[in-house]
Protein backbone atom coordinates (compact mmCIF):
# COMPACT_ATOMS: atom_id res chain seq x y z
CA UNK A 1 0.00 0.00 0.00
CA UNK A 2 1.17 3.33 -0.60
CA UNK A 3 1.59 5.66 2.48
CA UNK A 4 0.45 9.27 0.74
CA UNK A 5 1.88 12.52 2.72
CA UNK A 6 -1.91 13.24 3.42
CA UNK A 7 -2.52 10.01 4.92
CA UNK A 8 0.36 9.96 7.29
CA UNK A 9 -0.45 14.09 8.61
CA UNK A 10 -4.08 12.56 9.14
CA UNK A 11 -2.51 9.43 11.48
CA UNK A 12 -0.02 11.72 13.47
CA UNK A 13 -3.22 14.27 14.10
CA UNK A 14 -5.00 11.09 15.54
CA UNK A 15 -2.50 10.14 17.31
CA UNK A 16 -2.12 13.43 19.30
CA UNK A 17 -5.92 13.46 20.00
CA UNK A 18 -5.17 10.13 21.61
CA UNK A 19 -2.23 10.91 23.54
CA UNK A 20 -3.21 14.28 24.78
CA UNK A 21 -6.85 13.11 25.67
CA UNK A 22 -7.11 9.56 27.69
CA UNK A 23 -10.12 7.32 27.12
CA UNK A 24 -10.91 8.30 30.88
CA UNK A 25 -11.15 12.01 29.98
CA UNK A 26 -13.52 11.80 26.81
CA UNK A 27 -17.12 11.16 26.26
CA UNK A 28 -18.59 9.95 29.47
CA UNK A 29 -16.32 11.08 32.34
CA UNK A 30 -17.00 13.18 35.02
CA UNK A 31 -15.98 16.52 36.59
CA UNK A 32 -13.15 16.31 38.71
CA UNK A 33 -14.50 15.56 42.66
CA UNK A 34 -17.17 13.24 41.41
CA UNK A 35 -17.59 9.92 41.32
CA UNK A 36 -20.21 7.45 40.64
CA UNK A 37 -21.30 6.31 44.09
CA UNK A 38 -21.62 2.52 43.38
CA UNK A 39 -17.82 2.50 43.33
CA UNK A 40 -17.60 3.92 46.78
CA UNK A 41 -20.33 2.11 48.14
CA UNK A 42 -20.99 -1.31 45.81
CA UNK A 43 -23.75 -2.74 47.90
CA UNK A 44 -26.03 0.47 48.03
CA UNK A 45 -28.71 0.14 46.31
CA UNK A 46 -30.29 2.80 43.46
CA UNK A 47 -33.43 3.19 41.94
CA UNK A 48 -33.44 6.73 39.98
CA UNK A 49 -36.47 7.79 39.90
CA UNK A 50 -36.06 10.43 37.22
CA UNK A 51 -34.56 7.90 34.73
CA UNK A 52 -37.75 5.96 34.65
CA UNK A 53 -41.43 7.12 34.13
CA UNK A 54 -42.05 6.68 38.12
CA UNK A 55 -42.02 9.99 39.03
CA UNK A 56 -44.18 13.15 39.46
CA UNK A 57 -43.72 14.13 36.27
CA UNK A 58 -44.82 10.78 34.46
CA UNK A 59 -41.60 10.98 31.86
CA UNK A 60 -38.20 10.59 31.84
CA UNK A 61 -36.43 13.54 32.74
CA UNK A 62 -34.01 16.05 30.79
CA UNK A 63 -30.48 15.33 31.29
CA UNK A 64 -31.00 11.55 33.00
CA UNK A 65 -29.04 9.73 29.97
CA UNK A 66 -28.26 6.65 31.93
CA UNK A 67 -29.76 4.96 35.44
CA UNK A 68 -25.90 6.38 37.10
CA UNK A 69 -25.68 7.50 40.25
CA UNK A 70 -23.27 10.24 41.03
CA UNK A 71 -22.05 12.40 43.79
CA UNK A 72 -18.74 14.32 44.53
CA UNK A 73 -16.35 12.12 46.58
CA UNK A 74 -16.80 14.10 49.94
CA UNK A 75 -21.07 13.09 49.90
CA UNK A 76 -20.12 9.60 48.42
CA UNK A 77 -17.34 8.90 51.26
CA UNK A 78 -19.85 10.24 54.02
CA UNK A 79 -22.39 7.83 52.93
CA UNK A 80 -20.30 5.42 52.67
CA UNK A 81 -20.07 5.86 56.40
CA UNK A 82 -23.63 5.43 57.10
CA UNK A 83 -23.90 2.40 54.68
CA UNK A 84 -21.10 0.63 57.36
CA UNK A 85 -23.36 1.67 60.19
CA UNK A 86 -26.66 0.40 59.18
CA UNK A 87 -25.22 -2.94 58.15
CA UNK A 88 -24.76 -3.49 61.62
CA UNK A 89 -27.96 -4.37 61.93
CA UNK A 90 -28.58 -6.01 58.46
CA UNK A 91 -30.20 -2.65 57.03
CA UNK A 92 -28.71 -0.28 54.24
CA UNK A 93 -29.54 2.74 51.90
CA UNK A 94 -31.14 2.66 48.78
CA UNK A 95 -30.86 6.09 46.31
CA UNK A 96 -33.95 7.92 44.90
CA UNK A 97 -31.68 10.60 43.35
CA UNK A 98 -28.28 12.33 43.45
CA UNK A 99 -27.29 14.36 41.66
CA UNK A 100 -29.41 16.66 39.23
CA UNK A 101 -28.37 18.74 36.30
CA UNK A 102 -29.40 22.37 35.98
CA UNK A 103 -31.23 21.19 32.92
CA UNK A 104 -33.34 18.62 34.58
CA UNK A 105 -34.60 21.48 37.19
CA UNK A 106 -35.54 23.13 34.34
CA UNK A 107 -38.01 20.49 32.81
CA UNK A 108 -39.19 20.32 36.28
CA UNK A 109 -40.30 24.04 36.00
CA UNK A 110 -41.75 23.68 32.76
CA UNK A 111 -43.42 20.72 33.92
CA UNK A 112 -45.12 22.89 36.65
CA UNK A 113 -46.05 25.40 34.99
CA UNK A 114 -48.24 23.58 32.38
CA UNK A 115 -51.29 22.88 34.77
CA UNK A 116 -53.03 20.94 32.23
CA UNK A 117 -51.02 17.89 32.84
CA UNK A 118 -52.15 15.95 36.03
CA UNK A 119 -51.48 12.77 35.06
CA UNK A 120 -49.54 11.86 38.45
CA UNK A 121 -51.63 13.70 40.44
CA UNK A 122 -53.00 11.25 41.96
CA UNK A 123 -49.79 9.43 43.45
CA UNK A 124 -47.55 12.11 43.92
CA UNK A 125 -49.62 15.17 44.97
CA UNK A 126 -53.48 14.38 45.48
CA UNK A 127 -54.02 17.44 47.74
CA UNK A 128 -52.05 20.14 46.21
CA UNK A 129 -53.02 22.10 43.41
CA UNK A 130 -50.71 21.90 40.59
CA UNK A 131 -50.94 25.87 40.35
CA UNK A 132 -49.48 26.19 43.83
CA UNK A 133 -46.69 23.81 43.32
CA UNK A 134 -44.05 27.07 43.36
CA UNK A 135 -46.09 29.07 46.00
CA UNK A 136 -45.48 25.77 48.45
CA UNK A 137 -42.19 25.28 47.84
CA UNK A 138 -42.41 21.76 45.89
CA UNK A 139 -40.76 23.13 42.74
CA UNK A 140 -38.06 25.58 42.54
CA UNK A 141 -36.12 27.09 39.66
CA UNK A 142 -32.39 26.04 41.70
CA UNK A 143 -32.00 22.88 43.76
CA UNK A 144 -28.97 21.76 46.14
CA UNK A 145 -29.08 18.70 43.95
CA UNK A 146 -27.06 20.27 41.22
CA UNK A 147 -24.28 21.17 43.48
CA UNK A 148 -23.98 17.26 43.79
CA UNK A 149 -23.94 17.35 47.71
CA UNK A 150 -27.59 16.26 47.84
CA UNK A 151 -28.97 13.02 48.49
CA UNK A 152 -32.58 11.50 48.00
CA UNK A 153 -32.74 8.31 50.19
CA UNK A 154 -34.63 5.81 52.51
CA UNK A 155 -33.23 3.04 54.52
CA UNK A 156 -33.83 -0.76 53.14
CA UNK A 157 -33.75 -3.85 54.57
CA UNK A 158 -31.10 -6.21 53.50
CA UNK A 159 -32.33 -9.37 52.62
CA UNK A 160 -31.84 -10.88 48.64
CA UNK A 161 -35.33 -12.57 48.87
CA UNK A 162 -36.90 -8.83 49.04
CA UNK A 163 -34.87 -6.88 47.13
CA UNK A 164 -37.42 -3.63 47.45
CA UNK A 165 -38.24 -4.17 51.23
CA UNK A 166 -38.26 -0.49 51.74
CA UNK A 167 -38.98 0.27 55.88
CA UNK A 168 -42.00 2.08 55.82
CA UNK A 169 -41.65 6.08 56.10
CA UNK A 170 -45.38 6.71 56.04
CA UNK A 171 -45.37 8.37 52.73
CA UNK A 172 -43.52 7.37 49.21
CA UNK A 173 -40.65 9.56 47.83
CA UNK A 174 -41.62 12.94 46.32
CA UNK A 175 -44.89 12.73 48.03
CA UNK A 176 -45.76 16.55 47.42
CA UNK A 177 -47.92 17.13 51.49
CA UNK A 178 -47.05 17.95 55.02
CA UNK A 179 -47.24 14.16 55.37
CA UNK A 180 -43.72 13.80 54.01
CA UNK A 181 -42.41 16.39 56.65
CA UNK A 182 -39.72 14.41 59.09
CA UNK A 183 -42.05 15.18 62.20
CA UNK A 184 -45.33 14.67 61.24
CA UNK A 185 -47.56 13.68 63.92
CA UNK A 186 -50.65 12.20 61.32
CA UNK A 187 -48.40 9.24 60.60
CA UNK A 188 -47.77 6.41 62.83
CA UNK A 189 -45.16 6.14 65.93
CA UNK A 190 -43.19 3.21 63.83
CA UNK A 191 -42.95 4.85 60.59
CA UNK A 192 -41.97 7.99 62.71
CA UNK A 193 -39.22 6.15 64.59
CA UNK A 194 -37.72 4.74 61.14
CA UNK A 195 -37.81 8.73 59.77
CA UNK A 196 -35.71 9.28 62.74
CA UNK A 197 -33.30 6.59 62.10
CA UNK A 198 -32.82 7.79 58.95
CA UNK A 199 -32.28 11.65 59.96
CA UNK A 200 -30.09 10.37 63.39
CA UNK A 201 -27.60 8.19 61.28
CA UNK A 202 -27.10 10.42 58.11
CA UNK A 203 -26.76 13.73 60.60
CA UNK A 204 -24.09 11.65 62.29
CA UNK A 205 -22.33 11.70 59.60
CA UNK A 206 -21.93 15.11 58.25
CA UNK A 207 -25.34 15.37 56.64
CA UNK A 208 -28.05 18.45 57.00
CA UNK A 209 -31.87 17.37 56.66
CA UNK A 210 -34.66 19.39 54.66
CA UNK A 211 -37.79 20.06 56.97
CA UNK A 212 -40.02 19.34 54.44
CA UNK A 213 -38.98 16.09 53.16
CA UNK A 214 -37.75 12.88 55.24
CA UNK A 215 -35.73 11.73 52.10
CA UNK A 216 -33.58 15.06 51.07
CA UNK A 217 -30.45 15.29 52.87
CA UNK A 218 -27.71 17.70 52.08
CA UNK A 219 -23.71 17.65 53.34
CA UNK A 220 -23.25 20.22 56.04
CA UNK A 221 -19.57 20.82 54.22
CA UNK A 222 -20.01 20.44 50.77
CA UNK A 223 -17.85 21.54 48.47
CA UNK A 224 -19.32 23.66 46.19
CA UNK A 225 -22.21 25.30 47.84
CA UNK A 226 -22.59 28.10 45.16
CA UNK A 227 -21.91 25.88 42.02
CA UNK A 228 -24.78 24.54 40.23
CA UNK A 229 -24.22 21.84 37.48
CA UNK A 230 -25.27 20.96 34.43
CA UNK A 231 -23.33 18.36 32.87
CA UNK A 232 -25.59 14.92 31.75
CA UNK A 233 -26.19 12.15 33.84
CA UNK A 234 -24.40 9.40 32.04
Amino acid sequence: MRVTRSFLVRFYVILAVFLLFPISARGGSLPEDFVYVPDVIPDIRVELRYYSNHNFVGERIDGYLEPKCILTRQAAEALGKVQKDLGKFGLGLKIYDSYRPQRAVDHFVRWAKDLDDTRMKKEFYPDVNKQDLFKDGYIASKSGHSRGSTVDLTIVAIDPQRPDADLDMGTGFDFFSPRSWPEDPQISAAQRANRMLLREVMEKHGFIHYSKEWWHFTLNNEPYPKTFFDFPVN
